[in-house]
């Protein structure tokens, strides 16, 4: 069965910087201007996990999220390799050099709204470099969390008024129905 609208063609709305709006037929989404994709690093070792904070102006607020950032967005990088981007945006942000990086594969956060993607790769290998904190007055906070302790974590930082970015069910996992990760 054909799905409405999904041979109209595409309208460009608007379009800024980093974000395009669109509309196809009743469907209006936004997606990255240029074709930008994101890294999403899962730093897990040692029973711990690297987390950043910084405040988000779409939320009004802070949020905890797994480190990231945005690949080939500066002029020149269009042709940036996803690890290479994922390998800088963990030392800007957390301060931790990766001596491995894995691609994981490509994800989608909110497809129904938003036509971006992320390449979730996985970071070992850790070696503190640095403070972290990010660039240009990201302001970002580093956080290394016992897996043991993340929910407690979460529901502290939840409590705090701080948002809580979808891909940390990934590090929740089983627990939420309950199941202790194996």
């Amino acid at each position: 069965m054909p799905v409405p609208d999904s041979n109209a063609p595409e309208e460009i709305v608007w379009q800024g910087k980093y974000v395009t709006a669109k509309k196809r037929g009743r469907w209006e989404y936004v997606g990255r201007s240029r074709n930008i994709r994101a890294a999403v690093i899962a730093a897990v070792e040692d029973g711990h996990v690297l987390l950043v904070e910084q405040f988000r102006v779409p939320l009004g607020r802070n949020c905890l999220e797994l480190p990231a950032g945005l690949i080939g967005d500066d002029a020149g990088g269009e042709g940036e390799e996803t690890l290479v981007a994922a390998a800088r945006e963990l030392e800007e942000e957390t301060g931790y050099r990766a001596a491995t990086l894995t691609d994981l594969g490509m994800y989608y956060s909110s497809p129904g709204m938003v036509s971006e993607s992320f390449t979730l790769v996985r970071a070992s290998g850790l070696e503190k470099i640095h403070d972290g904190g990010g660039v240009g007055g990201e302001n970002i906070t580093v956080h290394r969390v016992a897996l043991a302790r993340l929910p407690d974590f979460i529901d502290s930082k939840r409590a705090a008024d701080v948002a809580i970015d979808v891909r940390l069910l990934l590090l929740l996992g089983a627990r939420i129905f309950g199941e202790e990760l194996g």
